[in-house]
């Protein structure tokens, strides 16, 4: 492929982003990157922990994220959801380099609870970046193929509910479990004593986690169901769609 082609085609996917970005309601967007940034932050403390569960802050948080990649995916597909997903992700970066520079901004008084906190720890935040990522994906494709299996409702509420939680408890599963394995049998025994999880234990903690989670889901799914039934109605995102449709047309001429 020629340079000139792969510019043009650069273009065209940040043309298409950045109408993607614009056509998707800014509250949703907001409330999904937030959520994003929410559970890096809130995931600092554990809620509670046994032998073969470990919650921490951000289960109450996670259902949002997930219920808004799932709202859409039914309306956008899931490569848009998969962009929105990755948008969140490079402001939550930038967010924990703020962060972190403001933890190392000397100070007169004591605040070093407060700067371990909000400077995280680097082994943590990649392995949530790189979890959260896959987990979407997952979620995402899965959301959008279990759609399809509904040909004569696809915009049912049955078709939403099974589509939205089958893909929940997996991407949720994923989440947790890629997130355990990094950070407690990879990261840790290194850089915390020797502190590690067994392969086990992860597996456990991200069943029981994807449980809990997928609860969450199930009480607020309502609400996302509601939404997408109002954005087909509203035809939201048709400047998107126009585009997409015509992108096709002239590859197809």
């Amino acid at each position: 492929m020629k340079l000139s082609d792969c510019h043009s085609k650069a273009k065209q996917s940040l043309k298409e982003t950045v109408l993607l970005l614009r056509s998707i309601p800014s509250p949703v967007v907001a409330l999904f990157v937030t959520s994003v940034i929410a559970m890096n932050v809130l995931a600092n403390k554990t809620i509670y922990q046994s032998e073969y569960l470990a919650i921490d802050g951000g289960i109450l948080v996670s259902w949002l994220s997930f219920l808004t990649m799932d709202i859409v995916t039914k309306h956008f597909g899931p490569k848009a959801s998969t962009k929105m997903s990755i948008f969140a992700i490079c402001v939550n970066l930038l967010t924990c380099l703020i962060f972190w520079i403001v933890s190392i901004i000397p100070t007169t008084e004591d605040y070093s609870t407060f700067n371990t906190i909000i400077g995280g720890t680097w082994f943590i935040l990649l392995s949530s970046t790189i979890a959260f990522l896959a987990s979407a994906i997952i979620n995402n494709f899965m959301n959008y193929l279990i759609g399809k299996m509904f040909k004569k409702n696809p915009d049912g509420k049955l078709a939403f509910i099974t589509r939205s939680y089958v893909s929940t408890f997996i991407g949720q599963f994923f989440d947790n479990l890629i997130f355990a394995i990094l950070t407690f049998m990879v990261f840790a025994p290194i850089f915390w004593d020797g502190f590690h999880w067994t392969f086990i234990q992860c597996v456990t903690c991200s069943l029981l986690g994807a449980g809990l989670e997928l609860v969450l889901e199930v009480v607020f799914s309502p609400i996302g169901y509601y939404v997408t039934k109002k954005w087909k109605q509203g035809e939201v995102g048709k400047d998107y769609f126009n585009y997409l449709g015509a992108k096709k047309n002239e590859s197809l001429n």
